[in-house]
């Protein structure tokens, strides 16, 4: 793709960045060397901006390793070991490497994130398709997915996380924002929360779930260890935990809110340690031995 001072105008871009461009004289240049020269001038930004502008391409960039300062391609990275970079990590396709991930700053893809190790970001982490690592994913910002998510070890948001399809994590899962998912939550370990967690099937846990506010699935909730939220617990239909389940202060505990009355018994069960104070529907089932 070339770039044409009229085309680039037509996007109105900042005033300085489109001096840069004519002062530059990019004008006629091909689409990523005019990315790696803004970037190669510290403008990651604009480099970043000219990427949301007009979009990825088919072009796919195979290395070894990869350490950098910064990077803005435009189509797919594969890199056969691991990917290190200072500051922003940005793909307008894929991202995949056979080591681990690492970034100072964003990483941000279009399409999938996949690691044979690790994934950290400095800041969000940002996938249009799935994320997936041999070992845990960690964000000092946000976590999007636009696909389903798979951590082999931790997965750590520092903000929100919401994942578009099923998260499975297979140690703990910990957010200090909310955690949104479109279908089910599985984590082998922990899931903890400091804000709402909610998700559109089931959610599932091999220790206790602890949530900041709200707690919501539109399937059940299982729980190997406690079900504990600061505000509500809304199942669609059954609730397990083999420890207590407890509501916040004023709250009420809702399992079967998908299935009728009289099939509650069948799939609407509650059973807990000890019969949950504020319980409004469901089937209490009983208690723990």
């Amino acid at each position: 793709m070339e770039l044409t001072k009229k085309f680039v105008k037509a996007k109105r871009p900042c005033a300085d960045g489109y001096r840069w461009f004519i002062r530059h004289g990019h004008d006629n240049r091909d689409y990523q060397h005019l990315l790696d020269a803004l970037v190669a001038d510290g403008r990651v930004d604009d480099a970043c901006w000219l990427l949301t502008q007009f979009g990825p391409t088919d072009a796919l960039l195979v290395l070894d390793g990869l350490e950098a300062d910064a990077i803005v391609f435009a189509g797919s990275l594969r890199v056969r070991a691991g990917i290190d970079i200072a500051g922003v990590l940005r793909a307008g396709r894929m991202i995949r490497a056979g080591g681990g991930i690492r970034a100072g700053g964003a990483i941000v893809a279009g399409e999938d994130v996949e690691s044979g190790a690790g994934i950290f970001g400095g800041a969000t982490l940002d996938a249009g398709g799935h994320v997936k690592a041999a070992w845990g994913v960690e964000a000092e910002g946000a976590i999007r997915c636009g696909g389903n998510l798979r951590a082999g070890w931790d997965l750590r948001g520092a903000d929100a996380i919401d994942v578009a399809g099923n998260a499975q994590i297979g140690q703990d899962l910990i957010a200090q924002g909310a955690v949104r998912c479109g279908k089910g939550i599985r984590a082998g370990g922990v899931i903890d929360a400091r804000d709402t967690v909610h998700a559109g099937h089931g959610i599932e846990a091999g220790e206790s779930i602890d949530c900041g506010r709200h707690l919501e699935a539109g399937w059940g909730i299982r729980s190997r260890g406690a079900i504990l939220a600061e505000g509500a617990i809304k199942a669609g239909e059954s609730l397990h935990a083999e420890d207590e389940i407890r509501a916040g202060a004023g709250y009420g505990i809702f399992a079967g809110l998908d299935v009728r009355v009289d099939a509650w018994e069948a799939s609407a069960k509650v059973f807990a340690g000890r019969r949950p104070e504020g319980l409004m529907s469901g089937w209490w089932e009983g208690a723990a031995a």
